[in-house]
């Protein structure tokens, strides 16, 4: 599990970014911008034309109000296939943000995540953090929330950071996240498109809820923020003017984005972004004994998984491992925090398995898949999946 003793803040104008730290070494980085459509914001979006998708399939570009046209699909699981013209009204959330020249992707299915639980007015189940290992606290947490369901449309997710807390207090959050929404609708009866209708609370507080149980100082460089910090994290919160020039977060951050990077055994990792994927290639650079590739792909696996985050890596990934006998698809539609469960498969297994919005499937190259000469890259798949799963 990826830990963290420092995280670090620094706004500029509109732009602000978030660096996660270790041991003084770089674990993740994120540059947002505080107007722009972030994730996790609602909005009332208009729908400006209907785009025809690969097997028959339709989706919407839809005007948020950001510099980009955003993207929303008519087909969403769990929700009917909806057919908009243009010009029409709808309430969207943020499911990922705007990169390069993309616009940020969206979706109908709300939901709207608190300190303790993630409340999803369109869900129909209740399901508790896998983290939380306490089983008699994980089945108290779910029957509480279960008596207090106010109908069969509505879903909760029970988060880590639940296993500590006081039922009252878990329940009182499922009112004030019903009271997020409820007010969200209000909004919607009465804006004019596009407009803002919930804005999520700076990404800041998230990443100390993620990271409670190692964290020790939070540095900024707002005032106000250090503020609000320092109701709800006991740690150290300094303000500091300059906060990345203290701890060398440019000179890491350029040296983390380059598309090689070392591993400790003397083999490499080549990263290369393109607009359809992203390559990733596991080669010994011929400094790896024969009989130690098994080795080089656990090595590979950990550090391709701190990679995606650091980098904010997302959509089709294809991991060509050290044998080239075979490659996998990492289909990672982005990274988020507890509550985004959706069903991981490994090709021609029939277990799924809760995850992250990830899907893994290794793919011979121009013949069957075959588990025993495809053994390392599943290994090196499976390896990724628990890494990247440990981070909630």
């Amino acid at each position: 599990m990826i830990q963290a003793d420092t995280i670090v803040y620094e706004k500029s104008g509109v732009d602000a970014c978030l660096a996660v730290l270790d041991g003084g070494q770089l674990r993740e980085f994120e540059v947002f911008n505080e107007n722009g459509a972030a994730e996790g914001n609602v909005y009332l979006g208009r729908i400006v034309k209907k785009v025809s998708l690969a097997d028959d399939k339709t989706g919407f570009m839809v005007n948020v109000g950001d510099d980009k046209e955003a993207f929303m699909n008519a087909q969403e699981r769990g929700l009917l296939e909806v057919n908009m013209t243009e010009g029409q009204c709808v309430v969207v959330q943020v499911s990922k943000e705007a990169r390069a020249d993309k616009g940020a992707k969206l979706v109908r299915a709300v939901q709207i995540a608190g300190t303790y639980l993630v409340y999803r007015p369109f869900g129909t189940f209740i399901d508790v953090s896998t983290k939380i290992t306490d089983e008699e606290k994980a089945r108290e947490l779910h029957d509480a929330v279960m008596k207090n369901v106010s109908s069969q449309q509505e879903g909760w997710v029970v988060r880590t950071a639940a296993a500590d807390a006081d039922i009252n207090a878990v329940i009182e959050e499922m009112a004030e996240l019903r009271g997020i929404y409820e007010n969200i609708r209000v909004k919607a009866r009465s804006a004019n498109a596009p407009a803002l209708l919930y804005a999520k609370e700076n990404p800041l507080f998230d990443l100390i809820r993620r990271y409670r149980d190692t964290l020790r100082e939070v540095v900024v460089n707002d005032h106000n923020l250090e503020e609000k910090v320092k109701a709800v994290f006991s740690g150290t919160v300094s303000y500091e003017a300059d906060p990345s020039e203290r701890f060398g977060i440019q000179d890491m951050l350029q040296e983390a984005m380059q598309k090689t990077v070392k591993l400790p055994s003397g083999g490499e990792i080549h990263i290369e972004e393109t607009r359809a994927f992203v390559a990733i290639d596991v080669d010994s650079a011929g400094n790896v004994a024969r009989g130690e590739t098994d080795n080089l792909n656990r090595e590979a696996a950990v550090e391709i998984a701190r990679q995606i985050l650091l980098r904010n890596l997302a959509g089709k990934i294809i991991i060509v491992d050290q044998k080239a006998s075979s490659f996998f698809h990492l289909f990672f539609q982005g990274y988020h925090p507890p509550g985004e469960i959706a069903e991981f498969r490994l090709a021609r297994s029939t277990i799924p398995m809760r995850a992250e919005q990830l899907q893994i499937s290794p793919v011979a190259m121009g013949r069957q898949w075959n588990p025993q000469r495809d053994l390392l890259p599943l290994r090196l798949a499976c390896r990724l999946f628990l890494f990247l799963c440990m981070q909630v």
